[in-house]
């Protein structure tokens, strides 16, 4: 059995996540399936560069990261992503609702 390697001596469970549950990201790098994804061959691209998602779950490696699941929109592929793996999506708006709204965003004058 090989010895884990941490990546640094940060604890990121010290501070709550980076990013909430339905926001948006996009992955920093190409992730490949290391055998732990079931139904794909080892090797098998999972995510590609730049590739756009949502954040659906959030939990814990290692007692130290937290572990993005990140629904991929291209693939539809779920994979669980560490912070630095991740980049959030500036959508050029302002801080979005806890819930959206089914309602269209009035701008200006009434109805």
């Amino acid at each position: 059995m090989t010895n884990i390697v941490r990546d640094s001596e940060v604890v990121e469970l010290n501070n709550p996540p980076a990013f909430r549950y339905g926001e948006r990201v996009r992955a920093k790098r190409t992730v490949r399936n290391d055998g732990t994804y079931a139904g794909k061959e080892i090797g098998d691209i999972l995510v590609k560069k730049h590739e756009e998602g949502v954040v659906v779950s959030i939990g814990t490696f290692l007692q130290q990261f937290y572990i993005y699941g990140i629904e991929f929109f291209e693939t539809g592929n779920r994979v669980g992503m560490k912070r630095r793996e991740l980049e959030p999506l500036d959508l050029g708006c302002e801080e979005e609702d806890e819930l959206p709204s089914t309602l269209p965003r009035r701008v200006g004058g009434r109805r």
